[in-house]
């Protein structure tokens, strides 16, 4: 199996990696097929392109250009109990006859519901990497479960200007963060909307000093694309659900990081401001 290529502007996927990109078409809106193919685009080819639901229903109606303008198969499933969400199901078994057929090198779950966590988890033991979309009422237990996940509101931003209100999230997501102050929104105690900086993220912080901590050499600095890598193995996480472009951006928006870039090489390292024992300079 190929080596797992990261697209967080610190490492380029392989441009004929096969991906499987099966959509909850009861939870996703067509509108944003386009912006996920693009997203997709960075880490491989989206060759298998699938959505399931229920076609007859006059809610699908919406989709039926955007499945001949992506080149999306439908996969009919009609809901045959009340209350019974036959489409999960469908996707599920497909996703893994897929697994063990046509074998791709990654899947996308395009959905919002926690019901696919388990398929999510299965997969990544099965040593793929899961890459997920949804919307901002994705349950955490799926959020967390992926490889990658990524609000929909976000795709085909860098940094945003306006976002909602922030509401609490899991590790690696952040809800609805403002892009050019960086800050979570909270209630202060006059009953007003304060804004804590991400440092005060204490999940975040500890995700970000363990892997600059994981990658650091013996002088205290680890190279920053290193650090960003390491990050995202411990967690789902994406700068842009904080509001920050990429993992350099993500360092230097938190505050608790120094950040020095060698101008012979062009490389760029990261070290914890904690760390009163790190050198002057990274060792370059």
């Amino acid at each position: 199996m190929e080596p797992r290529a990261n697209p967080d502007q610190t490492g380029s996927p392989s441009p004929d990696r096969r991906i499987a990109l099966l959509i909850d078409a009861d939870n996703v809106s067509h509108s944003t097929i386009a912006a996920m193919l693009a997203e997709l685009s960075k880490y491989g080819v989206a060759n298998i392109r699938r959505a399931y639901g229920d076609w007859t229903a006059p809610g699908m109606k919406g989709w039926t250009s955007k499945l001949h303008e992506h080149a999306i198969r439908p996969v009919q499933q009609f809901s045959y109990s009340k209350g019974k969400n036959a489409t999960d199901m469908a996707l599920v078994i497909e996703a893994m006859e897929l697994l063990y057929t046509q074998k791709p090198d990654a899947f996308c779950i395009a959905s919002s519901d926690a019901d696919f966590t388990p398929l999510v988890m299965h997969l990544k033991a099965s040593g793929q990497d899961v890459y997920g979309f949804g919307e901002r009422k994705t349950p955490d237990p799926f959020v967390n479960a992926c490889t990658t996940f990524l609000y929909l509101d976000r795709l085909g931003e860098g940094q945003s200007s306006v976002a909602p209100p922030s509401t609490s999230g899991p590790i690696g997501v952040t809800r609805d963060v403002p892009a050019k102050t960086v800050a979570q929104p909270k209630p202060s105690a006059e009953g007003k909307a304060s804004k804590a900086p991400l440092s005060q993220d204490t999940k975040l912080v500890a995700v970000l000093r363990g892997a600059v901590e994981a990658t650091a050499g013996d002088d205290g600095w680890a190279p920053l694309d290193a650090a960003g890598n390491a990050a995202k193995r411990q967690a789902p996480i994406d700068p842009r659900n904080y509001g920050a472009r990429n993992f350099p951006k993500l360092f230097e928006a938190v505050g608790l990081f120094e950040i020095v870039r060698a101008e012979e090489t062009g490389q760029s390292y990261v070290a914890d401001k904690r760390n009163k024992e790190r050198a002057a300079k990274p060792r370059f």
